[in-house]
């Protein structure tokens, strides 16, 4: 059976989500961020030789990589899902930007400068300042984007492109807190998939039983960051 190997506050909810939106058997661990670090226990990273979330097992088959695990579920146990947009559909071209957009773009525009502020980094930083900027015009775009007619990235239903994007705007806020006050587009979006009944699931079955940081992570206000010894 699938193994899904999911640490808590991190980019592994994608896979408890998929898994969940395509109601696939699966069978879920959970670890829990050890306190003094929050980094992964031991045991996490013994896993695969990245020791990075998310990590999957399917019989002989172990897997890192949110992107190669989403593809390699999809493609094994459901290639007939909705969650992927085959290039017949007229949203195709929407959906294959948005997925790689999350990817390339936004994630790293995200996760750069929180690097260089956990390198300690103060607000005068030159280049923080940079990254900050670009950050906003990220935000900026992907607000855009969701402020239109449509309810999802690439369309009126749900795909793989919300899936790996969302954690981006939620959860990771727990680690680089910012609000969305300014995004309304952003705000709306991640509200709208909180309310789905598959991340519910998600919640419920991987999110419980740590009391750092609130998830889902879908307040408007900037989160309280989840802090190391806390």
């Amino acid at each position: 059976m699938l193994i899904v190997h999911h640490l808590q506050r991190s980019q592994s909810e994608r896979i408890v989500w998929l898994c969940e939106e395509l109601g696939i058997p699966y069978e879920l661990k959970v670890y829990q961020r050890e306190r003094a670090t929050l980094l992964a226990p031991p045991e996490y990273k013994a896993l695969h030789p990245t020791g990075t979330a998310p990590i999957i097992q399917d019989g002989s088959v172990t897997l890192s990589e949110s992107t190669a695990i989403m593809e390699y579920i999809v493609q094994k146990y459901a290639p007939d899902t909705s969650l992927k947009v085959p290039a017949s559909d007229p949203g195709f071209a929407d959906y294959i930007y948005w997925y790689q957009y999350g990817i390339g773009s936004l994630q790293t525009s995200i996760g750069t400068p929180m690097m260089l502020r956990w390198s300690g980094a103060d607000a005068a930083n030159a280049m923080l300042q940079r990254l900050d900027q670009r950050q906003e015009k990220n935000l900026k775009f992907l607000d855009g984007r969701l402020k239109e007619t449509n309810a999802y990235l690439a369309g009126d239903e749900v795909t793989l492109a919300d899936i790996y994007v969302v954690f981006t705007l939620t959860t990771m806020r727990l680690f680089s807190p910012f609000p969305l006050t300014a995004y309304p587009g952003i705000l709306a979006w991640v509200q709208r998939v909180a309310e789905r009944p598959a991340y519910k699931r998600f919640i419920e079955k991987g999110e419980q039983g740590d009391d750092r940081g609130v998830v889902p992570t879908v307040m408007e206000e900037a989160p309280a960051p989840m802090r190391p010894g806390a």
